[in-house]
């Protein structure tokens, strides 16, 4: 596997591999790397020829400076996860300067889709995914990319834009993965407390209890109500709970296919995020 950091080394690769006919695959990622990532480079399998990962803690999709500075970190570690997989044939790791140089001015917004959910709760959070994701598949010259349904709202958000935008890419959403006790593996989770990682799985288990509920015809607003309540009682900060329409995000008066609960909520000032399919 091959370290990349500049743009520039990377451009002069993927040429080769274009004049070569290969197809290319991307996994871009925030580093801090989990099965629920390996999940995705495995996503790729018969599908690329060559497959990139990209490692970039973006700056400019962080609305909280101690967030961004908090959130976990290891390239050393992440390399040799990537490496022992055997698929991977690019890690590119660029720094902010290499991504955003002097004068970068630009951002993309999806409208819509950026102003429910995490991005009423983050203001400007999704421009700044939005931007970067932009700008890696650009870099990594993707025929595909993968992305986890974990962030549902990012995957939707992300399908929207390479509509819009024209660009070659198919995008394959892949399955939440979770820890045996129902948790959404995420990198944050590693920040959890010894205490706070044994409340996290109350989170899961509450939407399916909720999910329950509204499948046996209770009206949305009180199973909404009462997982809302649960989950405060069980010590969580709700910053959402929705049920809503699996493509454009829109709220669901009702339970009907792909419709799916969506949950924000944090455990001191960790923010853990989820959604499940309602019917």
């Amino acid at each position: 596997m091959r370290i990349i950091r500049s743009r520039t080394e990377l451009a002069t690769l993927v040429a080769q591999w274009r004049n070569a006919g290969e197809t290319i695959g991307a996994v871009p990622t925030m580093g801090s790397l989990h099965n629920g990532h390996l999940a995705l480079v495995n996503a790729l399998d018969g599908q690329a020829t060559r497959r990139i990962v990209s490692i970039f803690v973006n700056p400019i999709q962080f609305n909280n400076a101690t967030d961004f500075e908090l959130y976990p970190r290891g390239l050393e570690a992440d390399a040799a996860l990537l490496d022992g997989t055997g698929k991977v044939d690019v890690l590119y790791a660029p720094d902010a300067a290499e991504m955003y140089p002097q004068g970068f001015a630009t951002r993309i917004m999806v409208s819509g889709l950026d102003g429910m959910l995490c991005g009423a709760d983050r203001p400007g959070h999704f421009d700044g995914v939005a931007t970067v994701v932009t700008k890696l598949l650009l870099q990594t010259g993707a025929d595909i990319a993968a992305f986890g349904e974990k962030d549902y709202q990012q995957l939707c958000l992300i399908r929207r834009l390479v509509q819009d935008l024209d660009l070659p890419v198919r995008i394959q959403p892949v399955p939440t993965v979770r820890e045996a006790d129902g948790l959404a593996l995420s990198s944050r989770n590693r920040r959890l407390t010894p205490q706070q990682r044994q409340q996290a799985p109350y989170l899961p288990a509450a939407l399916k209890t909720c999910i329950a509920d509204l499948q046996s015809g209770k009206p949305v607003n009180t199973c909404l109500n009462t997982c809302h309540e649960n989950l405060k009682n069980h010590g969580f900060n709700v910053h959402y709970l929705d049920l809503r329409t699996g493509d454009t995000l829109l709220e669901a008066t009702k339970p009907e296919p792909g419709t799916r609960l969506f949950v924000a909520a944090s455990l001191g000032d960790i923010r853990l995020i989820d959604n499940m399919a309602v019917a």
